[in-house]
């Protein structure tokens, strides 16, 4: 017997929000599921194991665009997967990037609290900070 999923079973089997699960059929993430004859959406294994991979690469940041390209790969299991590389190091130089420069806001946020004497908004070093970025320490 194949086992089948409501969207609601396969809402908490993945951890994705039933409307999630919509959005992704709508933009072909997600192939429609058949249905029954009440119009019930009936999910095949494979659509489980589809929407984790989506549900993962989501959380660890990947774009839609490099879901699709992850997808059409998968249909292709004995090519060499060097495009899948280069989407998952390009991923990494962004997000490596991204940790940068967040690096450089907490150094300007914690240089920003450590200059205010905590005295009258009138005073307050945060407000000239931030009216004025030549006062920053880094490039943020």
């Amino acid at each position: 017997m194949v086992k089948e999923y409501s969207i609601g079973q396969l809402s908490k089997l993945c951890d994705v929000k039933v409307p999630t699960i919509r959005y992704y059929e709508e933009i072909d993430l997600l192939e429609p599921p058949a249905r029954t004859s009440g119009g019930q959406r009936r999910y095949p294994q494979g659509a489980r194991d589809r929407l984790s991979m989506i549900a993962h690469a989501r959380d660890l940041g990947f774009s839609i665009d490099s879901i699709r390209e992850f997808i059409r790969m998968s249909n292709h299991p004995t090519a060499p997967c060097e495009d899948l590389d280069s989407i998952a190091e390009k991923h990494l130089a962004d997000v490596q990037n991204r940790i940068k420069k967040l690096q450089a806001l907490e150094t300007e946020l914690t240089a920003m609290l450590k200059s205010c004497d905590h005295g009258r908004v009138a005073d307050c070093r945060i407000l000239h900070v931030l009216s004025d970025h030549d006062q920053c320490q880094t490039q943020h």
